[in-house]
């Protein structure tokens, strides 16, 4: 299925992206800070979600449990999201990834 990707095409649409080399590794480090900032971006609007959910259930105990949940879930995402970036960065210090090492400077 990989093999009929046409690669040329997916360059030219997203800026910065290359897949030189054509291996994995190259194309999960060019790829990787496009998943950081999806997710940063879905995070946010998951919680920006659950905060109106919250002013407006109108006190009503069952919405505003599903908003508290919703908030609940958005904060746990964040922690995770930040753990996995910061444990990417670590591992690539001490693998002496430079790729990775440089993705997000």
């Amino acid at each position: 299925m990989l093999a009929q990707v046409d690669f040329g095409a997916v360059e030219k649409q997203i800026p910065n992206f290359k897949f030189a080399g054509g291996d994995l590794g190259q194309i999960v480090s060019d790829a990787l800070p496009y998943f950081f900032g999806a997710a940063g971006i879905l995070l946010l609007l998951y919680l920006v979600w659950g905060g109106l959910g919250l002013m407006l259930s109108r006190g009503d105990p069952k919405a505003v449990q599903a908003a508290r949940d919703k908030i609940t879930g958005a904060l746990i995402g964040f922690v995770i999201v930040f753990t996995a970036f910061w444990l990417t960065r670590i591992i690539a210090d001490i693998l002496g990834l430079e790729p990775i090492k440089n993705i997000f400077k």
